[in-house]
């Protein structure tokens, strides 16, 4: 209860319209606000109309918190958490890779893997080690205007196929809408013959192509002695919040059947224990 009420005179003064006035507003007062950071144009995951799955589970951590949910708007690019979470911003973070060093994440909410897409009715390449790689023309994603190379475009190299190499950067055009979705798009209009992408956002997009896809989890998982294909991932706060980290920690946990629907329905691949990676296609 608001202060001022906590005086028996004050108490005794007010009628019971005014009272109840007067604590609902104290209640607005003290309403919690869960300050999240996110990228506005980057679906699957977020957007600024809250249409990407990261968007649906901040609001069901919210719920669970009796929270309401403020966005913290920026590109996620080099400097996202300097300007955003670190720079005081916003308190949380979604889907970032378990264990990043710049923060405290949470126990895992999923598990993904990079994916090969491939049009519908042409060959199914699964490995890095297939034969077909070395004469069809493949897409990599790219991290930074300095071309800085995700796994797949490493394992590719390791294995001399880099002529018939293409990348696409994960910043692309940001006055399009979801300009990391250009890699799929490259795949269904013939541009390439094969996308090794980060799989939620792969298979989101091959579901709305105008081209039936295909996707398949690469081989193998972790090529090498130390080039992991498949990564955890958490909710990140700042390494001081260990109190925040372990009530979303808690509320991951107790809506972990609800995440898990909400994953689902955007066609995420899994490679979680006891959950099989889907081949989202058409």
């Amino acid at each position: 209860m608001c202060s001022a009420f906590r005086d028996p005179l004050v108490r005794g003064s007010v009628r019971a319209g005014a009272l109840l006035i007067a604590l609902l507003v104290c209640g607005v007062a003290h309403a919690r606000t869960l300050r999240v950071c996110a990228d506005p144009n980057n679906l699957p995951f977020s957007n600024d109309r809250g249409e990407g799955f990261e968007n649906r589970i901040v609001e069901l951590v919210a719920k669970d918190l009796d929270a309401t949910v403020a966005y913290a708007w920026s590109a996620q690019r080099r400097g996202f958490l300097r300007n955003t979470l670190k720079a005081g911003l916003c308190d949380l973070v979604p889907g970032v890779a378990s264990g990043m060093g710049m923060l405290r994440t949470t126990a895992p909410y999923y598990r993904s893997t990079y994916v090969f897409v491939t049009r519908t009715g042409g060959p199914i390449v699964a490995s890095f080690d297939d034969p077909a790689l070395r004469n069809a023309k493949i897409g990599v994603q790219l991290v930074g205007d300095d071309g800085v190379n995700t796994p797949p475009a490493h394992a590719l190299s390791r294995r001399g196929i880099v002529e018939n190499v293409r990348g696409y950067s994960l910043y692309g055009d940001y006055s399009e809408p979801n300009p990391p979705s250009r890699i799929v798009r490259a795949v269904a209009d013939g541009e390439i013959d094969i996308a090794v992408a980060w799989g939620p956002m792969a298979g989101y997009f091959t579901r709305r192509a105008s081209t039936p896809l295909r996707v398949e989890a690469v081989r193998p998982q972790i090529d090498g002695p130390r080039l992991p294909m498949i990564f955890d991932i958490s909710m990140g706060v700042r390494k001081e919040d260990e109190a925040l980290r372990q009530e979303i920690d808690a509320v991951l946990e107790r809506r972990k059947p609800e995440i898990d629907a909400i994953l689902a329905a955007y066609h995420v691949p899994r490679v979680d224990a006891g959950v099989t990676a889907t081949a989202s296609s058409r």
